[in-house]
């Protein structure tokens, strides 16, 4: 068990759910807002996604993360900040006979302007999707070469990658790019659990993933939906540090709807009736090494 744990919050995500939920944020300013809450809840790290402001749908607009990154800055300079890596890579297939006349919603571009926007802001933290899965019929696709690239561009700039691994491959994928040099024992780990046709949100799924990690890795872990605590209080007794949010989950019980910060506020009475502490975010840039 992990008696001292960090907790992320993942405010807003890439998915279709603004409009399922009121307290999904969408523009710059509530995203940075929900982040600040996600903070004062006890979170100590906040994923961020940005989002057209007027579709609500999911963007990888640098304009838009230089605007939410600078109003979290201005309103909350303690929190980590952990920009996603991983938008750019939808492919949508075609009709059976015309697969690769790709169908609306296909966004797929190189891995360097995938990560434009991190190499551009520099945070804390940026995220490394490593490896391609399936999201129902949309295929989220990268490569050993495009994640090598990634993996360079961030070490250049100084970021420390999160490698988000949704199957027991992308950690096979993962240590090879640590044997080439390409990441090292500072890179942290976040298991992806209950993603459609990714691993389950089990004890089963996430002990395996576990154990398949290299030795000494700093690890989180996460399930969406109604997972998302149970998964919280697996991480603990495995050893690594709780994510939550809206990204994963919009419901804080059944029939009702969460804010970031409830979440949060849900994850640190799961952590503590466990007997474990809540690291602070300057106690997690001193646990992970970050500024450093």
């Amino acid at each position: 068990m992990n008696p001292s744990v960090f907790i992320t919050c993942a405010v807003t995500g890439s998915g279709d759910s603004a409009g399922k939920s009121p307290h999904v944020p969408v523009t710059p300013k509530q995203i940075a807002a929900a982040a600040v809450e996600a903070h004062q809840a006890g979170a100590a790290i906040v994923h961020l996604h940005v989002r057209d402001p007027d579709s609500g749908k999911a963007s990888r607009d640098p304009a838009l993360f230089r605007e939410l990154y600078q109003r979290v800055r201005e309103q909350d300079t303690g929190v980590i900040i952990n920009l996603t890596g991983g938008m750019g890579g939808d492919l949508l297939f075609g009709p059976e006979e015309r697969p690769l006349e790709f169908a609306p919603g296909t966004d797929c571009v190189g891995p360097l302007e995938r990560i434009a926007h991190v190499t551009e802001l520099k945070p804390e933290i940026g995220t490394l999707d490593c490896g391609s899965l399936n999201f129902d019929e949309l295929l989220y696709g990268t490569s050993p070469r495009f994640l090598r690239q990634m993996a360079r561009a961030y070490r250049d700039s100084g970021v420390r990658p999160e490698v988000e691994v949704f199957e027991l491959g992308h950690i096979e994928l993962a240590r090879e790019l640590m044997k080439e040099g390409l990441l090292d024992s500072t890179a942290l780990f976040q298991l992806c659990l209950g993603i459609r046709f990714g691993a389950p949100a089990t004890p089963g799924a996430m002990f395996a993933m576990h154990q398949a990690l290299p030795p000494g890795v700093t690890w989180s872990g996460f399930g969406v939906g109604r997972m998302q605590m149970p998964m919280v209080a697996q991480t603990v007794l495995l050893g690594g540090n709780p994510r939550v949010g809206l990204e994963d989950n919009l419901y804080l019980d059944k029939g009702v709807l969460a804010t970031n910060g409830q979440l949060v506020e849900r994850a640190v009475r799961i952590v503590e009736s466990l007997g474990a502490k809540i690291l602070s975010s300057t106690q997690t840039r001193e646990r992970l090494g970050l500024g450093a």
